[in-house]
C-alpha cells in the first residue's frame, strides 16, 4: 500500500508563487518516478512535471520556465514550486508516485488563480 497526499493549494492572485508539496508513506520501496498533473474544470488531467528517482526533471510547456519538481527522497516528499501564477493554472493538482509498473495518487490540492 502506498499513501500519496498532497498539500499547499490555496489561493493566489495573478503573478504570485505557492509551493505543493506531497508526502509519500507506506510500501515506499521501489518508488521511481513521481510528478505532477492537475485538472482544470470540463478538461482532461494533464501533466505539468515530473521528477525520476535520481533527480532527471521533465516540464511542459505549460510549466517550463515558471515552475520547479524537486524531491527529497530521504523524506519521501516531493515538491512544486510554482511562480508568476496564472488564471490558466486554476485547477486541482495530483501528485503521482510510479512503484514498479503501478502509479499511485493522490486526492489532489486545489490551486486557484484569481484577483
Amino acid at each position: 500500500q502506498v499513501l500519496v497526499e498532497e498539500s499547499g493549494g490555496g489561493l493566489v492572485q495573478p503573478g504570485g508563487s505557492l509551493t505543493l508539496s506531497c508526502e509519500v508513506s507506506g510500501s515506499i520501496s521501489g518508488i521511481v518516478n513521481m510528478g505532477w498533473y492537475r485538472q482544470a474544470p470540463g478538461n482532461q488531467r494533464e501533466l505539468v512535471a515530473m521528477v525520476t528517482a535520481n533527480g532527471r526533471t521533465h516540464y511542459t510547456d505549460s510549466s517550463e520556465g515558471r515552475f520547479t519538481i524537486s524531491r527529497d527522497n530521504t523524506k519521501n516528499t516531493m515538491f512544486l514550486q510554482m511562480n508568476n501564477l496564472q488564471p490558466e493554472d486554476t485547477a486541482v493538482y495530483y501528485c503521482y508516485a510510479q512503484r514498479y509498473s503501478e502509479n499511485y495518487w493522490g486526492k489532489g490540492t486545489l490551486v486557484t488563480v484569481s484577483s
